[in-house]
């Protein structure tokens, strides 16, 4: 039997045990499996291409289990009153091939994206931090918010969005969660919702080279957290941030990285033919190199979504399982039982019958199935 988790079974898990603790105990979840980076085959995602948007098939695996979502991105549903992002994941056993758990993962993906990004900040911004702007106020931002009040302390957010109905839905949502000590301000552009701001999270969700931030914009000890450039051709900063070179890069999966995340605005070598120099966030986390080394160094964290966030979640999930009250499962394999009787069992007598008929009638021509 295979475990299974739709949409109401995950709703009843997160309001048992809360988003902001679940946000939180998914962070050390992924956290806990960067530290063993070694011990995982890693590739860069599987992606389909076209020009509303992609499909991709994100696998990984440590040996023992073995996962894959599957995830598509596509900016321009919400014309369409669809999501823009919608995902599924598998997570089975590798010594039997057998699946474990399949689980929806749209949610799950919005949540897991969130902890990685206060995972990485925590590493990253200045340790006072207080302020942040919230560029792109869509479908990723409540969960933003959530996870940076949490876990890296957050008091003041500063709100933008070309769209003004995305703010305001951002700040209904937010008042109703009542998050303790938050004061929200809704601002005019994203130059007046920077400034001054310890971290600045980018969410849009366009598919192009976009500018959200320009250089003019990047303050002495800000933390970069770029989330909406997840692909290629879909970026949100100007070149000239990434070229600075005293600012500091950190990427989930480096291969992965340089053809969907801001970096792959470099190519592989500048004017020089130098290679600009990124570190992965596993080393930070296993503390090989730092994540910052001053008050006044701009971090940056470009992150575009990596295989093994998704494999800490559905291992988180299956383990919140045994004590949900409405667990469920489902068999997509035959028992080990009938493992020589597949055939029997697949197929009715009757059909075997006709499969007699048909050998009887001697060609498929004559025969007529009854």
């Amino acid at each position: 039997m295979v475990d299974y988790i739709g949409t109401a079974r995950l709703r009843e898990l997160i309001s048992r045990v809360g988003s902001g603790r679940f946000i939180e105990e998914l962070s050390g979840e992924i956290e806990a499996d960067y530290r063993r980076w070694d011990d995982f085959e890693k590739s860069p995602r599987h992606a389909i291409h076209s020009s509303g948007g992609v499909i991709e098939l994100m696998p990984t695996s440590d040996g023992q289990l073995y996962s894959f979502k599957y995830v598509n991105g596509h900016p321009k549903n919400t014309a369409k009153h669809l999501l823009t992002v919608t995902a599924f994941g598998l997570l089975a056993d590798v010594a039997t091939g057998y699946p474990l758990l399949l689980s929806e993962m749209t949610f799950v993906t919005a949540l897991r994206t969130a902890a990685i990004s206060a995972l990485a900040a925590r590493r990253m911004a200045r340790p006072a931090t207080r302020v942040m702007a919230l560029i792109g106020n869509g479908a990723q931002s409540e969960f933003q918010a959530i996870a940076f009040h949490r876990l890296v302390g957050v008091r003041n957010l500063r709100l933008y969005d070309t769209d003004p109905q995305a703010t305001s839905k951002l700040m209904r949502n937010l008042e109703s969660l009542q998050l303790p000590g938050l004061e929200v301000t809704r601002c005019a552009s994203t130059a007046d919702a920077v400034r001054g701001a310890d971290v600045v999270t980018t969410a849009t969700a366009d598919k192009r080279n976009a500018i959200i931030l320009t250089p003019q914009m990047i303050e002495p000890g800000m933390h970069l957290n770029a989330v909406g450039g997840d692909c290629p051709g879909k970026t949100e900063l100007h070149p000239e941030i990434l070229r600075a070179q005293d600012v500091r890069i950190v990427v989930e999966f480096e291969p992965q990285a340089r053809i969907e995340g801001e970096i792959q605005q470099l190519g592989a070598v500048d004017e020089l033919g130098a290679v600009r120099t990124v570190t992965e966030l596993a080393d930070v986390v296993r503390g090989r190199l730092p994540g910052r080394s001053n008050d006044r160094e701009v971090t940056l964290f470009d992150s575009v979504g990596f295989a093994l966030n998704d494999f800490s979640s559905l291992r988180y999930l299956r383990r919140l399982m045994p004590s949900s009250p409405t667990g469920a499962s489902a068999s997509i394999s035959f028992p080990s039982w009938m493992t020589r009787r597949i055939y029997s069992r697949i197929f009715h007598r009757s059909m075997c019958r006709s499969e007699r008929k048909y050998a009887a009638a001697g060609s498929r021509d004559d025969f007529r199935a009854t």
